[in-house]
């Protein structure tokens, strides 16, 4: 178990084992599930990572559009 001390401002900092577990990130996504605080790491890079090699495929948005318009039919 690891302990995180929040403070009179409400803010908490991650421990560095954590945050070595799930990858540093700027931002966070937090839900409540059960009373319990949930935290999930957001990588904003990630859609620009992915729109690079979908350009590396040749595939366009176009190409995405008709791919979840075909899906949807079903």
């Amino acid at each position: 178990m690891v302990v995180a001390k929040c403070t009179s401002k409400n803010q908490l900092t991650l421990p560095k084992a954590v945050v070595e577990q799930t990858g540093q990130a700027d931002y966070y996504d937090v839900t409540c599930d059960n009373g319990r605080i949930v935290l999930t790491p957001l990588h904003p890079g990630g859609a620009t990572a992915v729109r690079a090699r979908l350009a590396e495929l040749g595939i366009s948005e176009a190409d995405v559009a008709d791919a979840v318009k075909w899906a949807r039919q079903t």
